[in-house]
């Protein structure tokens, strides 16, 4: 009797087992979302990225160092740089990845690094924004257009639904800073600024593209780690399970900058490596273009 039972426990402690297993690898699977498929090669290409010494901007250099591309990794620390070039180039056996001074913060390390990209290379085929910069892309896209067909890949993000663009008060110096608010604005206009950019460049050769990457855990952190630590500490467990790592994180942008086939997408949104609409307020081209003028003035172009 005790034997019988003891083993009907065991059967359904396998069964549960099996189960939890299952459904484990099938929420991982749902979560980590699309996989950009795409076996291109890179050879001879030029890929300028921002934001590329940690998160899904190391990986996706990553990827790009393995498809034989010239990976210049634009960062603000050049010491966190070099040591995540250092390891992709092992990783890789690409040599050709190297780390130029990018401080987005400031138009004159944006304008100091365009000047010596456009002084010191011969092509840029591939740009993507991880922190998005409308000068930075504007400097860039003569070299762009001269190297087509070329794209601009913009990291934006689900969190553009329900955001606002604050004409009178774009930096929050009037009502205050919420954090929440100013992220909702800013991916928006990311997106905004991709669906301009395509208007622009129609015809010439240059695509542009803006993706939500997923929630990721190195993202979510950033955003909520000093502001909400009571958040942050209830999330630090589950996050493992419950996020995209950086590497799934990273494949929708890699889908847009190397699949083939995407020049009739220009403009369009992705994500998990498929096009998605976006919120109505990032359908807006009145609002995009007002934008466009609004950062033109900001940073000093005509």
């Amino acid at each position: 009797m005790w034997k019988e039972l003891k083993k009907n426990q065991l059967v359904k402690y396998g069964a549960v087992t099996t189960v939890t297993t299952i459904s484990y690898v099938l929420l991982r699977k749902w979560i980590a979302g699309g996989i950009c498929r795409s076996r291109a090669k890179l050879h001879g290409r030029t890929v300028v990225i921002t934001g590329a010494n940690t998160g899904i901007g190391k990986e996706t250099a990553w990827d790009m160092a393995m498809r034989g591309a010239r990976v210049i990794m634009a960062c603000r620390d050049l010491t966190r740089g070099e040591a995540a070039a250092t390891e992709i180039r092992s990783s890789t056996g690409n040599t050709n990845v190297v780390v130029q001074q990018l401080n987005l913060a400031s138009l004159g390390s944006v304008r100091q690094f365009a000047r010596e990209f456009i002084a010191t290379e011969t092509r840029l085929d591939i740009l993507i924004n991880n922190a998005g910069h409308f000068l930075l892309t504007n400097l860039l896209l003569d070299m762009l257009k001269a190297s087509t067909p070329s794209r601009v890949v913009i990291v934006s993000s689900i969190a553009h639904q329900g955001g606002k663009i604050h004409y009178d008060d774009l930096n929050f110096d009037k009502k205050g800073y919420n954090s929440v608010i100013a992220y909702k604005q800013s991916k928006l206009a990311n997106l905004l600024f991709s669906r301009e950019l395509a208007r622009r460049t129609k015809g010439t050769g240059v695509t542009s593209y803006s993706l939500h990457p997923g929630v990721i855990r190195t993202e979510l952190w950033r955003h909520s780690q000093s502001k909400y630590p009571t958040l942050s500490s209830m999330l630090s467990a589950p996050a493992w399970l419950l996020m995209k790592t950086p590497r799934e994180g990273a494949q929708t942008t890699i889908y847009c900058a190397v699949t083939e086939g995407l020049e009739e997408k220009s403009g369009y949104y992705f994500s998990d490596c498929q096009v998605k609409e976006p919120a109505l307020e990032g359908r807006d081209d009145l609002a995009a273009l007002r934008l466009w003028g609004v950062s033109a003035g900001l940073v000093g172009l005509n």
